[in-house]
């Protein structure tokens, strides 16, 4: 119970934190929001790591911590492209994807020095950010293809229905062509990213059935627990547009 509260109330707090400072401080929004992009991608690397028991009471599921901090990227993605739109959402990945390659660098020229000898944890230390290469690799791809299907997805769903959104005659909350998008790149890429990492990282390896199973069904729960923030944050922009503080596409 502690986790979720921990985890809701990050969500809200930087929803809330990003729909601000794009109404306020609209230069510098797109900076704050891919900064929260590499805050998550970051850690989602790190917390891969640990294996954790995933228990949604009628089945129990094993699967990496960093489960919990995908559908935290997926939604930034959504944030900056119902803003910037799709062109400055792929260089938001871009930028995303060399920051990635450089932290790996960085590890793998930390873990060459010899440690002193009176450090301990060296063996830990190797266990978790002596990442394989192959594993490495694995994620670089997921990530470039799965984070660039949900921005295109995404754009194309707003462009096709933007008519429809805006007749709705119903508060931004509950408007459905506002979830659909949101809703469907974000499974599109949750999905996507379970299949594509485990099978070039663990074929020939570990039983890929398993693994993929117990991450289409944890990413794609948490996935669609956090689109109502996504919604909120459209419709804290949508209140200041109208109030003509802020455009919004």
């Amino acid at each position: 119970m502690i986790f979720w509260i921990y985890w809701l109330i990050s969500l809200t707090v930087v929803t809330w934190i990003s729909a601000t400072i794009i109404r306020q401080y609209p230069r510098h929004a797109f900076t704050v929001l891919v900064g929260f992009y590499l805050v998550y991608l970051t850690a989602a690397q790190i917390l891969a790591a640990r294996i954790i028991e995933f228990d949604l009471g009628f089945i129990v599921l094993y699967s990496p911590a960093s489960v919990f901090i995908y559908p935290f990227i997926a939604q930034v993605i959504d944030m900056i492209n119902e803003v910037y739109g799709v062109t400055m959402t792929h260089t938001a990945i871009l930028i995303a994807f060399m920051t990635q390659v450089i932290l790996i660098i960085l590890i793998a020229l930390v873990n060459t020095l010899t440690p002193a000898p009176y450090f301990l944890y060296e063996t830990a230390w190797q266990e978790i950010f002596g990442l394989s290469i192959r594993i490495t690799v694995a994620s670089w791809i997921a990530f470039l293809i799965c984070s660039n299907i949900d921005a295109w997805i995404f754009d194309r769903l707003k462009k096709k229905f933007i008519e429809r959104e805006k007749a709705c005659r119903c508060r931004t909350m509950a408007n459905p062509w506002i979830w659909l998008r949101s809703s469907a790149s974000d499974a599109v890429n949750l999905m996507l990213d379970s299949v594509i990492f485990v099978t070039i990282a663990f074929a020939g390896i570990l039983p890929l059935a398993p693994l993929i199973i117990g991450q289409l069904i944890t990413k794609t729960f948490i996935g669609f627990i956090d689109n109502p923030w996504f919604v909120w944050y459209k419709s804290m922009l949508k209140n200041d547009a109208e109030a003509e503080s802020v455009p919004v596409s």
